[in-house]
């Protein structure tokens, strides 16, 4: 959470997901104080104002400031989610190893893979994801 916004409680959110379903009234919201439900929440740009049940004013608003937000996983056959593809073994189409999976990093035209090495793959070129691997059929020369 960002901020505080106005004297009601409300808090300015900067959503990094594009599941907007998870600030849908009666979501619930993990966070460092504990479970935090949703009320209501409107887009401000690409921010979103919220407000969440027991966060009743502007004090209560200010104690959340900075904390980060989890929800549980959604299940979703044949999505990728960030926190399947950290750690997971990135193989190429032969078998042979590329490394780990370090992080996701966003990008406009496709969000990438940084490996340990600090070799980074496009999503796009992911052609399966099996438990903690995943096989990516990368362009000639892309690692080099």
């Amino acid at each position: 959470m960002i901020k505080p916004h106005g004297l009601r409680g409300d808090v300015v959110v900067d959503l990094v997901t594009d599941r907007t379903e998870r600030l849908a009234s009666g979501s619930r919201l993990q966070s460092p104080a504990g479970t935090l439900v949703v009320e209501r929440a409107s887009p401000q740009g690409r921010r979103w104002i919220v407000a969440f049940a027991g966060v009743g004013d502007r004090d209560a608003a200010e104690s959340l400031r900075g904390a980060v937000l989890s929800a549980a996983p959604l299940d979703e056959p044949g999505t990728l989610w960030v926190h399947e593809l950290v750690g997971a073994e990135v193989v190429d189409t032969a078998g042979e190893s590329l490394g780990s999976v370090e992080a996701v990093e966003a990008n406009p035209a496709s969000d990438l893979l940084v490996l340990a090495d600090g070799g980074l793959v496009p999503l796009r070129f992911v052609v399966a994801h099996e438990g903690r691997r995943v096989t990516v059929d990368p362009p000639p020369g892309l690692l080099d």
